[in-house]
């Protein structure tokens, strides 16, 4: 994986890993974390992915692990395992009918369509809570609103490009709204030891609920789920943008 990234120091006890796209990304990041697991990783305080970038923090021999890196054998797709988070959607967004054109399907196929793939979240930012998920095949991929919105509400699910997010709070943005998640509160609760449902690394299922569905069920998630020291950083956004 040596010509594909590039590491450089972040101060003393820090690597930032610079990868030429996300999918390069996600496969280093979903490695990290493999590792991590697995024991084989070297003391790492904080993976943080963002793009196209991943900050290994709290890092006490940082040359060495930069040298380990340039030689590990990454598989470019993440292995498909683990815990999945369950997101139900009520099909409803003002531009469903502009996704459907896009797609060249009915409206009421895209809610079949956009919840037959399992995403995986590749990075936070932008808001507490609010992650980036990646599945969706390039010719799904559709672009951002020409002229964005000053209000988009807590629970929008929407489409931007490589990504599909579901909005945690109420704040401006120019995605393109295909649905809504009923009670978007569990997204983000900073009253549980990971505040953020859907951290870095997670799997996603969106589940089609019919229309006027009540705030039930909430998103489903695994017992006993683990909160990763990197959260704490990864619900920081880089630039603070939507992108």
């Amino acid at each position: 994986m040596s010509g594909d990234l590039v590491v450089r120091p972040v101060g003393r006890r820090a690597l930032l890993v610079e990868l030429p796209d996300a999918e390069r990304t996600g496969a280093l990041h979903a490695e990290l974390l493999r590792r991590r697991a697995a024991g084989t990783l070297p003391p790492v305080a904080e993976i943080v992915p963002g793009a196209r970038t991943v900050l290994l923090d709290g890092v006490p021999e940082p040359a060495a692990l930069a040298r380990q890196l340039a030689d590990w054998d990454v598989p470019l797709a993440p292995p498909a395992d683990g815990d999945v988070v369950t997101v139900p959607v009520v099909y409803d967004g003002p531009d469903l009918s502009d996704v459907a054109a896009l797609w060249g399907v009915a409206e009421d196929e895209v809610g079949a369509l956009h919840s037959s793939y399992t995403y995986r979240v590749a990075f936070c930012g932008f808001a507490p809570g609010f992650g980036y998920l990646t599945g969706l095949p390039e010719e799904l991929h559709v672009p951002r609103r020409a002229t964005p919105r000053t209000r988009v509400p807590a629970g929008a699910v929407a489409l931007a490009g490589p990504y599909s997010a579901v909005y945690p709070r109420a704040t401006p943005g120019g995605w393109q709204i295909i649905g809504t998640m009923p009670d978007p509160r569990p997204l983000w609760d900073p009253s549980r030891e990971r505040a953020a449902l859907l951290a870095p690394g997670t799997q996603v299922r969106y589940q089609p609920m019919p229309r006027g569905s009540a705030p039930d069920p909430a998103p489903q998630s695994p017992e006993g789920l683990d909160v990763p020291r990197s959260q704490s950083a990864a619900d920081r956004s880089s630039d603070g943008e939507e992108r």
